[in-house]
């Protein structure tokens, strides 16, 4: 039953990485390098602080980020909020900002068997559409948002 459960899991994961797609970053533009320390990535991928309000936009678009397909939160606006991935209430109070932005730009680093998909990786990904191929799921700046916004929410 459990293998069950992470397939569907998997499964919905695709999903969420093919709608996410409407909102690729530009294929134009390359990655920007970063390191990992530990358990985070330190330093802004834009040498610069994120916007929390294009953050929360973000979070809670269907069509960008897609991230309420997963996880919950406090948008009591947001119908249909996720049960598969932790509740982003209080996000900012566990974990650093560093520790936020390596969960957004690869999960995998932190934990191999996440379904949480990668927004700041292109390499090493399997069954990406040909007109997708070689973008991140987000911009840096749009990883800094979100960043910037989950860091604010601390009860």
């Amino acid at each position: 039953m459990k293998e069950r459960a992470h397939l569907a899991a998997r499964w919905l994961v695709i999903l969420a990485l093919g709608v996410a797609c409407r909102g690729l970053a530009s294929a134009q533009e390359p990655l920007r390098p970063f390191t990992v320390q530990g358990d985070a990535i330190v330093e802004s991928l834009t040498d610069a602080k994120g916007d929390p309000e294009r953050g929360r936009a973000i979070v809670t678009n269907r069509q960008v980020g897609l991230c309420l397909l997963c996880h919950s939160g406090p948008f009591p606006a947001e119908k249909f909020q996720g049960t598969l991935a932790p509740d982003l209430r209080n996000a900012g109070a566990r974990w650093s900002e560093g520790q936020l932005r390596l969960r957004m730009v690869d999960a995998s680093r932190l934990n191999a068997d996440t379904i949480m998909p990668p927004y700041y990786r292109i390499v090493g990904l399997h069954r990406v559409a040909p007109p997708f191929r070689d973008r991140p799921v987000l911009t840096a700046e749009q990883i800094e948002d979100v960043v910037a916004f989950l860091a604010t929410m601390r009860d």
